[in-house]
């Protein structure tokens, strides 16, 4: 059913002040800044400048994010762990694995952030073996591929949600039916969807999630955060760890190591305070703006933007089908970097990985944002490959 694209804009727009002067259709690199999040971060300074260094309400605002999160993914408080980057997370998780059992394999597809393989592969130094999946010439994955990689020496399959790179959406849920049939882990990367889409740990049933604030949640660098299911909490110590993954963190005993009973053991040393605040702004406005309501009006976006690439004969990366694609909309380009300049001299804000323009709505954006652009690539046809 079609939805009015200029309504959900019209109510919350006026908080990104970056639409009185550009074109911002780049949230999948970074959420747009908006003016919850700017005050938060006044507040953090406010709050050091009032108290010194109150400790104890900055581990208060730890918490609060935490219940955020949990909130947000349908997980348990006790299942999240708070961390700096998706890459202090899974490096936590990874030392503390054990690749015994026959099982010494890790699955991961081809289209995971650089930060998923490098991890992985970091540990055939313990002698793990990585095996990808490759994808298909058309940009997909098809579950066969998982299929055929997937086997009783698996220990754990590494799975995006959505591409980085072209936008195609992986079906998560099949995989990790997969993987859990033949006795492996599961673990999602949500960086590219939370915020963007309703995103439930439960109805994904995965072993493990990660993702971020600073782009669909319209938080800021520096906060990411792992879900682990409660039932692998107490079987995986992590090597990699620090003061705030102990069982109590004012214990301050340099003389003994004994993780917190909860994910919180996948953190590390002392938390991100700043970008905590920022995180809490984001996602209390995203929850505000509705997730629901959100992937609604991106998807009425997108139809919009891919017609018009259809007149302008671009060829457009990421599946058309909506369940096999996010947010995130890739067009290719014969000199992206180009591209990418000269819509940015133009006031469009956008990015690219390989050779794809990268375009990605968000509830701010408007029908009026996605003809902006549609006329900019209409100038510089010549950079559309």
């Amino acid at each position: 059913m079609a939805v009015d694209t200029g309504l959900l804009p019209g109510r919350i727009r006026h908080r990104f002040p970056v639409f009185e002067r550009r074109v911002y259709i780049n949230s999948c690199s970074q959420g747009a800044l908006s003016d919850s999040v700017r005050d938060a971060y006044l507040r953090y300074l406010d709050d050091w400048d009032e108290h010194g260094a109150p400790w104890e309400y900055w581990v208060e605002q730890l918490d609060a994010v935490r219940s955020r999160i949990a909130r947000l993914l349908n997980a348990g408080e006790d299942e999240v762990a708070v961390t700096t980057s998706v890459s202090a997370g899974v490096s936590a998780l990874a030392s503390g694995l054990r690749f015994d059992g026959g099982r010494d394999k890790i699955v991961i597809s081809d289209f995971e952030f650089p930060t998923i393989g490098q991890i992985w592969h970091a540990q055939e130094r313990r002698g793990v073996r990585v095996e990808h999946v490759p994808a298909e010439r058309d940009g997909t994955i098809p579950l066969e591929r998982f299929e055929e990689a997937i086997d009783e020496r698996t220990a754990l399959v590494a799975v995006t949600h959505v591409c980085f790179r072209n936008g195609s959406r992986l079906d998560v849920q099949s995989v990790g039916r997969l993987a859990h049939e033949r006795g492996a882990l599961v673990l999602v990367d949500a960086f590219q969807t939370v915020g963007s889409l309703p995103v439930d740990v439960r109805a994904l049933d995965c072993d493990f999630l990660v993702g971020g604030a600073l782009k669909y949640l319209l938080g800021s660098a520096g906060l990411a955060f792992m879900f682990c299911r409660r039932e692998l909490v107490s079987g995986i110590e992590p090597t990699a760890t620090g003061w705030f993954a102990d069982r109590d963190i004012f214990e301050m005993d340099i003389h003994d190591y004994s993780p917190a009973p909860t994910a919180r053991r996948f953190e590390a040393g002392t938390p991100p305070i700043p970008s905590i605040y920022a995180a809490i702004a984001g996602i209390d406005l995203m929850q505000e703006i509705g997730i629901d309501e959100t992937e609604q009006h991106v998807r009425e976006l997108n139809a919009l933007l891919r017609d018009g690439l259809g007149e302008l004969g671009a060829h457009v990366v990421t599946p058309s089908e909506p369940e096999r694609g996010g947010a995130l909309l890739c067009v290719r380009s014969s000199d992206v970097g180009a591209l990418v300049t000269t819509l940015d001299v133009a006031g469009i804000v956008t990015s690219s990985r390989d050779d794809n323009l990268r375009i990605s709505a968000h509830a701010y954006n408007t029908a009026d944002d996605v003809r902006a652009l549609l006329e900019a690539l209409a100038a510089n046809r010549s950079l559309l490959a």
